[in-house]
C-alpha cells in the first residue's frame, strides 16, 4: 500500500475511533454490500437533480465579488 494512502486510512480510522484492521473491514463490507456503490449513486442523482441550484449559487456569489470590485 502507497504510504500515503496508508496514511490517510490510519488518520481516518483514528477519526472514527477504529483501529485500522476495523476501519479496513468496514471498508470491504461497505463495498462487498454494495452500500459504498449506492451512495456514490444517491449522491449523483442528488446532485443532477439539484445542479441548478448549485448554479445560481456560484453565480450569485461571482456577481457579487464582480460589484464589490467596482
Amino acid at each position: 500500500m502507497d504510504e500515503d494512502v496508508a496514511e490517510l486510512a490510519k488518520k481516518r480510522a483514528a477519526d472514527l475511533g477504529l483501529s485500522i484492521g476495523d476501519y479496513l473491514a468496514r471498508l470491504v463490507q461497505d463495498d462487498a454490500s454494495g452500500l459504498r456503490a449506492r451512495a456514490v449513486d444517491a449522491a449523483a442523482r442528488f446532485l443532477a437533480e439539484h445542479q441548478t441550484v448549485f448554479d445560481e449559487a456560484e453565480n450569485s456569489r461571482q456577481t457579487a465579488r464582480g460589484a464589490h470590485a467596482a
